[in-house]
């Protein structure tokens, strides 16, 4: 039993040396075995650095003050002035611009009659910009003893202190739609210049009761908007003809008389 076991070691007692290929073997299985276990830490590891960058960047664009609204951008208006802008559009200051709500903004703006359309969207880092549309007047009707500003799209939306030099008037009688408001302002929308300059007011009562008065007295018998284009050109033409009224809501078959 002594002789086995001294055989097993060599004179000085010690365990005889490793073979080289064994030795190269079991490293390389230990550096494989490492790279297993860095692969399965490092896909943890990138997992959470994943999470911390979530959470990060919802605390920062939500959460903090680092994004927050600092500044209100107005362009486009004319009629209105920026800070009336600004009043009316009530940006929360100092609020997360991610929070912020462009669309009930937007609605409190477009909700001044002046005001036919609003764009608002973030400025990063911590803007807002408002670009404003104003309504353009085609023509100013008198209503309730005031005089308004007409839109092509029949909208009323602004008063006047007396009718603006060259701008047509609209004449309606007390029960004068909305509707036919908004097919007078077509119409004076379709009238070229040479027939503009030469109007002086546009009398409505129903959509398909419109009328042209000239700065000359004689009248024309316009109806509705359809086919304006048509009734200009033919209008152009009867108006070289003496007459006192003339009728184009036909375009096709249009008189004259007086």
């Amino acid at each position: 039993m002594r002789e086995a076991v001294k055989s097993r070691t060599d004179t000085t007692g010690t365990t005889p040396a490793v073979d080289p290929a064994t030795l190269r073997s079991r490293k390389r299985f230990a550096r494989r075995q490492w790279a297993r276990r860095w692969l399965a830490w490092r896909r943890v590891v990138a997992l959470l650095l994943l999470i911390v960058l979530m959470v990060g960047a919802v605390w920062l664009f939500y959460f903090s003050d680092v994004l927050a609204v600092k500044k209100v951008e107005v362009h486009g208006t004319r009629t209105l002035t920026s800070e009336e802008v600004r009043q009316v559009a009530s940006v929360p200051a100092g609020q997360p611009l991610a929070r912020v709500d462009l669309d009930a903004i937007r609605a409190r703006i477009e909700a001044e009659a002046v005001v036919r359309h609003a764009d608002v969207t973030r400025a990063w880092p911590d803007g807002v910009l408002i670009d404003v549309q104003e309504r353009v007047a085609v023509a100013v009707v008198e209503i309730g003893g005031r005089i308004r500003g007409l839109d092509a799209e029949g909208v009323v939306f602004r008063t006047y202190p007396k009718p603006p030099p060259g701008m047509p008037q609209v004449r309606t009688s007390t029960d004068t739609r909305s509707d036919a408001l908004r097919e007078a302002a077509l119409v004076v929308e379709a009238l070229p210049a040479e027939i503009d300059r030469r109007v002086d007011h546009v009398e409505v009562a129903t959509v398909d009761q419109i009328s042209l008065v000239l700065r000359d007295g004689k009248t024309v018998a316009w109806g509705s908007a359809e086919d304006s284009d048509a009734k200009a050109e033919v209008l152009a033409e009867l108006l070289r003809q003496p007459a006192r009224k003339y009728d184009v809501s036909v375009p096709g078959q249009p008189t004259t008389s007086g």
